[in-house]
């Protein structure tokens, strides 16, 4: 009995001997071109609400958050190289990328639309953006849409590494229109002097395979106990109110993930 016993142990042992422990400090990447879920102050301060949200997170698991950053093209490598060790930026979770990284439980959603300006004429639709630039960011969801559904189609899609430079060109001309999350396109452009002229334009747009149910945290495959302390902490800062507090000061929206 007592040599089952000790195999017991030793075979436990070696498991978790295998598994990856949740590490004391949670180092989080993340591109800070993204307002309001993620931008810096003048004086270099990471903020926004998957900041904030993060902070919650870590404040659950008991750890230190320590952000890292980098090009949003580049978090999924970034990720497999080890460079962090979770993505917490505003990161879609869609069939595609769960091929090469697993996700946390669902953080939040926001709508997507088409960024035009006013009385262009314009629609979310192949016929409408025929011949017209429609700028997206690179690596995002936004760019994946417009590639498969609108460039076959005769649309000149445009990737631009951050949302500020596709504004720029949007706000001089240079492009028609471009596909962004609501909150990110009204805080990064339309409620500044140079988005004065521009809208939100027709209906949402939204595909369930590409976009999925919501946002959530890039993880590598196989870190089961980081993705476990991490869902847990998610589920305490939405049952205790601190999820719908944050949601509160960023949107006048409510932002759970689709159901």
């Amino acid at each position: 009995m007592k040599k089952v016993s000790l195999l017991v142990l030793m075979v436990m042992a070696s498991c978790k001997a295998f598994a990856a422990p949740v590490p004391a400090e949670l180092k989080l990447g993340i591109d800070p071109t993204f307002p309001p879920f993620e931008s810096k102050t003048p004086q270099g301060q990471i903020v926004g609400f998957d900041v904030d949200l993060g902070k919650a997170i870590c404040q659950k698991m008991q750890v230190k958050c320590v952000f890292v950053e980098n090009s949003f093209d580049g978090l999924i490598p970034a990720l497999k190289a080890k460079k962090f060790d979770a993505i917490l930026s505003s990161l879609s979770i869609n069939e595609e990328r769960k091929k090469s990284i697993a996700f946390s439980s669902a953080l939040f959603t926001t709508p997507v639309y088409l960024v035009t300006a006013k009385n262009s004429g314009l629609s979310a639709t192949p016929e409408a953006l025929k011949g017209k630039r429609v700028g997206v960011q690179q690596g995002s969801v936004f760019e994946s849409y417009a590639n498969q559904y609108w460039r076959a189609k005769g649309v000149e899609v445009v990737s631009y590494g951050s949302p500020d430079e596709i504004y720029a060109d949007l706000a001089l001309g240079r492009l028609d229109a471009s596909l962004d999350d609501a909150a990110s396109a009204t805080a990064s452009f339309l409620d500044k002097p140079q988005g004065a002229n521009f809208q939100l334009n027709g209906k949402e747009v939204y595909d369930k395979v590409l976009f999925g149910n919501g946002t959530g945290l890039g993880l590598r495959k196989g870190d089961e106990p980081l993705k476990a302390a991490i869902d847990k902490a998610i589920g305490e800062i939405k049952a205790d109110g601190t999820f719908a507090r944050l949601n509160k000061e960023y949107f006048k929206f409510d932002v759970s993930p689709r159901s």
